[in-house]
């Protein structure tokens, strides 16, 4: 029954949370957001959440524990992990942490076709970019400072990873900004036309159908 359950970071999250007590899915959320995992999956949505639990319950790894009735709220369902979800938790966790996975964010997509903008024009795009990168790494060092004397350094391991990736993407940012402003790094339609001449029409389609 598992194989129809695709792994998710969502639903690992949704699974380890019910490793450790029974929740329902606004308990489920708020806690998510608490343990600062909002960070690294996306809970934003209520209803990404709840096709989540019916995903995970449908496909045996959650059960419906009881129904909470209070006249202050809704009735709320509450789920546990069972034994089976227990077992693909451990499967999950251990896949997701050993084999790097093609996720094809966004900056790499446009990154391939900041060709379509001139040099003078990209320069201020990524200056905007390198400002926020400063920023969110600014915020994650502040959590990590003001984290509780003697926190266990694997509550906030996730942290310590954005940290090293901000660190890496910003030195490779400036240095790219760098070559924008000194002129190292540069290109224009005349350039990627003749490129494409040079190479034949199969190479450098991409650069000459940008270039025209």
């Amino acid at each position: 029954m598992t194989a129809s359950v695709k792994s998710s970071p969502l639903g690992l999250a949704v699974l380890a949370l019910l490793h450790h007590r029974p929740l329902h899915p606004y308990g489920i959320q708020q806690l998510l957001k608490q343990w600062g995992k909002e960070q690294v999956v996306n809970v934003g949505q209520r209803a990404g959440l709840y096709r989540t639990i019916e995903r995970l319950q449908a496909g045996g790894l959650i059960a419906v524990r009881q129904t909470e009735r209070d006249q202050q709220y809704p009735e709320r369902t509450v789920y546990e992990v069972t034994e089976e979800g227990r077992a693909v938790t451990r499967e999950w966790l251990e896949q997701m942490l050993a084999v790097p996975k093609a996720e094809f964010p966004v900056f790499p997509a446009a990154l391939s076709n900041m060709l379509l903008l001139s040099p003078d024009e990209a320069t201020p795009v990524l200056e905007r970019r390198a400002a926020r990168l400063a920023a969110e790494r600014t915020a994650l060092e502040r959590q990590s400072a003001e984290a509780p004397t003697g926190l266990p350094r694997i509550t906030l391991i996730e942290n310590e990873y954005r940290l090293a990736v901000l660190h890496a993407e910003e030195r490779w940012l400036h240095g790219v900004l760098s070559d924008l402003r000194d002129g190292s790094l540069t290109w224009s339609p005349e350039m990627l036309a003749a490129f494409q001449e040079a190479s034949g029409s199969g190479a450098g389609s991409g650069a000459g159908s940008a270039a025209t």
